[in-house]
This record gives structure tokens, sequence and C-alpha cells, in this order.
């Protein structure tokens, strides 16, 4: 019988984290599923000098990014949607603090497959042609910059064209719906990157909101869309997305959002946000009784609550799932 995976999420932190690593996390838009209580933990035990990687930009990198934690970082998506602009990460580069690269939406993921199949170099038609290409936030005094997307000659065609950089980065802490204690996963909602992620990143840690028995999997293989086989380890967390949303698990909590990304604009507000919301917990519980047990009874009631429908007979109770 494969050993189970499970760890705690300090533990997860301790021993996959560093500072100055390649650190990603994948992320269903920026106001859907993501590991933001992995972010937090990373602020927790004092990791600096980051170099971030988020298809989307999320509360997590909001926050990182605002509490310092980051030095460099890589999206192809900066806002909040609704809820405007990230203001820590807005700070954060405005400063000087923290350079800010920008790619496509469609050109992350290509470097992530890139990194998946090990590629040298991945073959790009978006984002050439502009700012995009010819702006570095790496290498800012060059203009324009010959090492963001360099260009090269299709050998088939003769026409020039530009070549992104693979991604594979040293972690990735990925948001799943449902877990095994092997590692296998599935995804409720929207995916965007995290397939990919998976696949290009040398070490995969999965946050879930609940965890299953094998069985689960056994009943849907088709939808195990991450595999034991790429994961290190396996921490249950519920609402580790929080304030933002994990389809059939919980809504977005709209006013967390506003609240979390105005405290995020000023030092004072993310002083007082790290204190509240980073430091004053410890363990699952204590989170859970921060963002409020009938708080959490109503976003656990919305309208894609019927998504988990097919699952819930594998689901287990929380003191199996936690080691």
């Amino acid at each position: 019988m494969p050993a189970s995976k499970l760890i705690s999420l300090p533990e997860a932190v301790r021993r996959y984290s560093w500072d100055g690593m390649q650190y990603a996390s994948g992320a269903a838009l920026p106001v859907g599923s993501d590991a933001i209580v992995f972010g937090r933990e990373l602020l927790r035990q004092k990791r600096r000098d980051l170099h971030a990687i988020f298809h989307c930009n999320t509360q997590q990198l909001n926050l990182l990014a605002a509490a310092g934690a980051v030095g460099k970082a890589e999206c192809g998506f900066s806002g909040l949607e609704v809820f405007g602009f990230a203001n820590g990460l807005r700070r954060a580069v405005e400063s000087g603090r923290l350079a800010l690269e920008d790619y496509s939406n469609l050109a992350i993921p290509l470097r992530l497959l890139g990194g998946a199949l090990n590629w040298p170099f991945v073959p790009a038609t978006v984002n050439i042609g502009s700012d995009i290409q010819f702006r570095s936030a790496f290498a800012p005094d060059e203009y324009p910059s010959k090492t963001k997307i360099p260009t090269v000659i299709d050998p088939f065609s003769g026409r020039e064209i530009g070549a992104f950089k693979p991604l594979q980065p040293d972690l990735a802490a990925i948001h799943v719906t449902l877990a095994d204690p092997l590692g296998n996963a599935i995804m409720l909602g929207t995916e965007w990157s995290r397939f990919e992620l998976s696949r290009a990143a040398r070490k995969v840690v999965l946050i879930a909101d609940a965890i299953v028995e094998p069985g689960c999997m056994r009943q849907f293989p088709n939808l195990v869309r991450i595999p034991d086989i790429v994961v290190e380890a396996v921490v249950h967390w519920p609402f580790a997305a929080w304030p933002q949303g994990s389809p059939g698990m919980y809504d977005v909590d709209e006013e967390h959002m506003v609240l979390m990304n105005k405290a995020l604009a000023t030092e004072e507000g993310t002083t007082a946000y790290l204190r509240d919301y980073v430091e004053g917990y410890d363990g699952l519980s204590a989170y859970l009784d921060r963002i409020g047990r009938e708080k959490i009874e109503r976003l656990s009631h919305g309208t894609t609550r019927f998504l988990l429908d097919p699952y819930r007979q594998w689901l287990l109770p929380t003191a199996e799932a936690v080691p």
C-alpha cells in the first residue's frame, strides 16, 4: 500500500520552501481557487526574496508583495477583477522593491507547457512586436529588450518569431478541491494552468479543501488532472483559498476581498493585516475562527454547492485528514 503524503501546512513550508526560491502558485482567475493560505504560512515563516510566478495575480501575490517577501514576479494579469487593482502589488512595484515582468494570459501557460515538456525554448507567436517583448522589468535600461523574448528563425518557413523561456519553478503550491492521501487530485471549476504547472514545477505541494478516500479517484479517473506521481505532499486545509472562492466548497468572501485590498494599500494597513490575518492564528481551528464560523456557514451554502454532490460519500472527516 503506497504511503500517505499528508503533512501539516507548517511542515510543508519548512520542508519545501527557502529564501530566494522560484515559487509558483496555481489559480483559477484572480478571484478563484488559489493556495492563499500557503502564502500566509510563507510569511509566518519569514520567507524572503521570492521569485514569484503566477498565471494570474491573486490576493496571495498581493499579500506577499505588500509584506516585502517578493523581489521578482512574473504574471499574465495583475488585477483583482471587480475588486480593483492589487494595491499591495502596486505599492511594491511603484516603490522599486519588486520587479514585475509582464506577459499575457496565453504566454504564461505556454511557458509552463514548455517547462513541463523540458523544451529548450517555446516558439512565441504572441506578445511579439509590442512592449511586452521590448520592455523588461528585469533589465529596465535595455530597450528594446533582446533577452526577454529574443527572436529566432523558424527553420521551415524562414520567418522570424519570438522565443519564450520555459518555466520550471522550484516549488508549486497548487490549490485543489479534492485530494486523496496519495496525492491524486480533482479540481472543480475553472482549471486554468494548474495542469501544466503541476508538470513543470520541480516540486508540487497540493493544498486541498477536502481529503477523499482513494476510491473516489478510482470512480472518477478521467477527472484526476493531477496524479500522485508528480506530487510531493498533500496539505488538508479547508478554506485554503479564502477570501477567494472554491467552486463546490465556498463562495468568494466579497467583504474581506475589499477589506484586504484596502488594507494592503498602505504600510500601516499591511502591518495591521499581517497582525490579524497572518500572525493572528495558530492552527486550522483558530484560522477558521478568525474567518468566523457564521461566515463560513454562509459561504459554504452558495450556488455552486451542488458541484460537490457526486463526491460527498468519499469525504474523510477532518480528524482523519489532518496528520
